[in-house]
């Protein structure tokens, strides 16, 4: 029984995500063209950027988290500005 009440709440889960991943917007043609406007300037390290990008909404996520996970959240929060740091500091050495 407790087998049957998992598998339904794996199953009721995953339709009521569905609708929020088919809802999500593809990507616009405009950030395509940006991306590829940046390279076309001489931009030397995409990838790094759009981490440096990609890391402040985790940030952004987890401090508008309803829950602290046990602590972790407020740890995790401290290896994104870690890593964002870094990460500005290899955009900075590359300019040297």
């Amino acid at each position: 029984m407790l087998k049957k009440l998992c598998v339904l709440a794996v199953l009721v889960g995953l339709t009521s995500v569905t609708p929020v991943i088919s809802a999500a917007a593809p990507p616009s043609p405009t950030s395509v063209q940006d991306k590829d406007d940046h390279r076309k300037k001489g931009e030397q390290h995409p990838h790094i950027r759009a981490a440096i990008h990609e890391l402040q909404e985790a940030k952004h996520e987890l401090e508008t988290a309803a829950h602290d996970f046990g602590g972790h959240r407020v740890e995790a929060i401290e290896a994104i500005d870690n890593a964002i740091k870094q990460l500005k500091q290899a955009l900075e050495y590359d300019k040297k």
